[in-house]
């Protein structure tokens, strides 16, 4: 929720539409900026959360955490995690993302970006 979580707009109280909503937002940044883009969720979306443009994850058991865990996972089996930008608050996950040769973007920032701010 780390990116959710940048916007106190009530999401806690729907935290599906959340991420229905951040789904969204990604698929219109990415046909706008050609990215290739992975969110993770904790746990999987229920109901399911599709799409065609970006890659919706999950961890493979849901606990707290375990998204960060899953990023971390990721970065550590690609070859190539040079080319790979994980965004996140999270300073834990931020220096994994940079052990892993990935670059870091704060998630606040990259809310505004995604949002058009």
């Amino acid at each position: 929720m780390n990116v959710i979580g940048t916007r106190p707009d009530n999401w806690w109280k729907d935290r599906h539409a959340a991420m229905v909503r951040l789904v969204d937002l990604l698929e219109r940044w990415v046909a706008e900026s050609g990215e290739d883009v992975t969110v993770v969720f904790e746990q999987p979306p229920r109901p399911p959360i599709r799409s065609t443009v970006i890659d919706v994850a999950h961890a493979p058991r849901p606990r707290p955490n375990s998204a960060d865990d899953e990023i971390a996972r990721r970065l550590e089996a690609d070859e190539d995690a040079g080319r790979i930008r994980v965004v996140t608050s999270d300073r834990w996950l931020a220096d994994r993302a940079r052990l892993a040769g990935a670059t870091v973007e704060p998630a606040e920032s990259f809310r505004r970006r995604i949002e058009g701010d």
